[in-house]
């Protein structure tokens, strides 16, 4: 890291996504949001890391803090964040996640105990520092560890896990933002054809396809089938994929 960076902790479960900028030093930017901290806290921190420097096969990140005002998300993991960019503008958005039962509700064999965030959508603009926090009819549920897809102005949920009723729902959710001279304008759509699926991992392949491999489907019951996710348009197309041939320690652990 630079000089300049400020102090990024080994954060658990926090929501990481991608940020292409307009200048030339913001063309590598990683945004970093929430997730648990070593002493076991939660995080409401956003961090943006840019590649400052590449040689010799070394590269320098420069880590800053954004400081946001409004209705800011409360700490919480296992959630997301995305970059949607619509009419030239960009901004993130935040969804989802578990947060600590709050301090009043504690007790002292309780105090670690998490409960689901609200299902609240919260636009997050990084050059003014602003958020803005949405509720949307559609969404019921605060769901964690779901899988998230964004694609210009377009967010798909799919998944995820509440504690509420403990069910990993086979959720497909459509977010699109758009971004006008005047305030944002953001609806949500349930589609058909999700799948059950938690803690993911979501690998893109090209501009418009990308893997699901992994997660677990029930409590304790891992998921070993593979997706591939195709968009095209307004269109997302959900498939099976051929599975790969785990290894004997894949299909008998229990993580």
């Amino acid at each position: 890291f630079s000089k300049d960076s400020c102090y990024l902790p080994p954060l658990r479960y926090p929501a990481t996504c991608t940020f292409k900028g307009s200048l030339e030093s913001e063309k590598q930017q990683y945004i970093i949001h929430g997730g648990k901290t070593p002493n076991n806290e939660l995080s409401d921190k956003i961090y943006v890391m840019s590649v400052v420097c590449k040689n010799n096969k070394k590269v320098t990140f420069r880590c800053t803090e954004k400081d946001l005002v409004g209705d800011v998300p409360e700490a919480r993991y296992g959630h997301s964040i995305d970059m949607v960019y619509s009419r030239g503008k960009s901004v993130g958005v935040v969804f989802g996640g578990r947060s600590y039962i709050p301090s009043a509700q504690r007790t002292t064999e309780k105090w670690n105990s998490v409960a689901d965030c609200l299902p609240h959508i919260f636009l997050v603009d990084l050059e003014f520092g602003c958020s803005t926090s949405y509720i949307l009819p559609e969404l019921q549920d605060g769901l964690s560890f779901h899988v998230s897809i964004a694609r210009n102005d377009t967010i798909y949920i799919l998944g995820g896990h509440s504690l509420a009723n403990n069910i990993r729902p086979a959720n497909l959710y459509r977010i699109r933002v758009d971004l006008p001279l005047g305030s944002p304008a953001v609806n949500c759509t349930v589609l058909p054809g999700g799948i059950s699926v938690s803690s993911a991992i979501l690998t893109q392949t090209n501009s418009d396809e990308f893997v699901i491999v992994g997660g677990y489907q029930l409590e304790n019951q891992k998921r070993m089938v593979c997706n591939i996710i195709s968009l095209e348009g307004n269109k997302i197309e959900i498939r099976e994929m051929e599975t790969p041939d785990w290894t004997p320690d894949i299909k008998h652990s229990k993580l």
